[in-house]
Formats: structure tokens, sequence, C-alpha cells
């Protein structure tokens, strides 16, 4: 149930926060892969060796996986980790069917243009993500049904940042700032704690990006406490 927020423009910019069970072991932005994917840093799942987000400045283009529901009917030792969708984004292997993992949002963004691969188990659809301000999470594409869209996205649009603004983060992070001063288990909160949800994830850390011809980028940044912001 992770977020991410996106400004298609000329650069195209993002805030992605990812949720994540706090028992499951991960590496900060590093380039973990330098055999298979020489040049790509990214945040590392330790379980199954593929990424959350992940970015290659060769080829400038940035790749950050988002969970959602599916109807996957294959057994559990049959399941491919997603992770390894993201390292192969990035050097330009985007995913087909048939899939043998659960669902997911892959957003794919280059400097060409910006997209949401989504998989529920049996299709894989495309959402084009145009210039402006969106928001993504567990289901659609700027969803209103997502309670934490419904309530941000009006606010993230109102500060879109400026093309030529080298402090361009500063306002967002003011916003995920206030966000943070909601509840961790209220629906609308994008710093959260989704056990109350069903879900054993918390937010972890957040990661500030951009892509544009000059190249991709990415900071991360981890919570000092799961699910908290301060």
């Amino acid at each position: 149930m992770c977020t991410v927020v996106i400004d298609v423009s000329t650069p195209t910019r993002l805030l992605a926060v990812r949720d994540e069970d706090p028992q499951r072991e991960w590496d900060d932005m590093g380039a973990w892969w330098p055999e298979h994917y020489p040049g790509v840093t990214g945040i590392r799942d330790r379980r199954a060796g593929g990424a959350w987000l992940a970015l290659d400045p060769a080829t400038r283009r940035l790749a950050v996986l988002l969970n959602r529901a599916d109807v996957l009917d294959l057994p559990a030792s049959e399941v491919v980790s997603r992770g390894g969708l993201v390292l192969e984004s990035v050097v330009g292997r985007s995913p087909e069917p048939p899939l043998r993992t659960h669902g997911f949002n892959l957003l794919e963004v280059s400097p060409e243009h910006a997209r949401v691969l989504s998989w529920d188990g049996v299709e894989l659809t495309e959402t084009p993500v145009v210039d402006g301000v969106h928001m993504i999470a567990h289901d659609g594409l700027d969803d209103p049904a997502t309670a934490r869209i419904a309530t941000w996205l009006p606010r993230f649009r109102a500060e879109r940042p400026a093309p030529d603004d080298p402090d361009w983060s500063a306002r967002w992070l003011e916003l995920l700032a206030e966000s943070g001063e909601l509840s961790p288990e209220d629906d609308r909160a994008i710093i959260r704690d989704n056990h109350v949800h069903g879900y054993p994830t918390m937010s972890l850390l957040y990661c500030i990006a951009a892509v544009s011809d000059a190249g991709a980028v990415a900071r991360s940044y981890t919570l000092a406490r799961p699910g908290q912001w301060g």
C-alpha cells in the first residue's frame, strides 16, 4: 500500500513512500546488482533480491512497484517475486503477460513518457501518466475512492513545483509532514500503519527522484520509526 506522487513535466519528479513489513529486511539505496544490472541503483529487498524502486542513469529510466489486489490462482511455491520487474524495467524490459506474480502497479518513468502497468493476476493493462500532478497507491491512477488520494491530490496539485525550482521537493515534503499529523491508522494517511486494514506493512522510508534528458537521480530517507513521520 505504498504511495507515489508524480509531476510529469520537464523534468518529471516524484515523491514515493514505501510501505513494507518492518520485519522484512532491506537495503537502502545502492548499486546492489553489479553483475546482472551494472549501473542500476535502488532499494533492495534482501529476501528475494529484487527492488522496490530502482533507476538507471545510463538509460534515464526509473521504476517503482506498488502492490495491489489480484485474483492469481497459483500455489505459493510457483509465485515469482515482483521485485525483479523493477530491475528489468529500468534496463528496458517491461513485463509482458502471462505473469506468475501477485498484483501490482508498476510505475515506469523516462524522459519521453510515464505510465502505469497494472496486473490483477489475469490481465496486464497500461495507463499513460500525462502532464501534471498525479497520485497512485494500491488501485488506479488518481483513484478518487482511495482516501489518501482524495484528500491529498488536490493539495499536491496546488503546490506543483516550477520546472526550474532547484528546491522543488521542499513544499511537497511539507505536505508529507502535514499528512503525518494524521494517525497512521487513518485511511487518509500517507505515512501509514496498515495493520488495522489487515496488512503487516508500515511506512518505512520515502524517496524523492527526478528524471530528465540529463539523467535519473533519487535520494532516500529512512523514517526514524516505522509508520511515524516525526
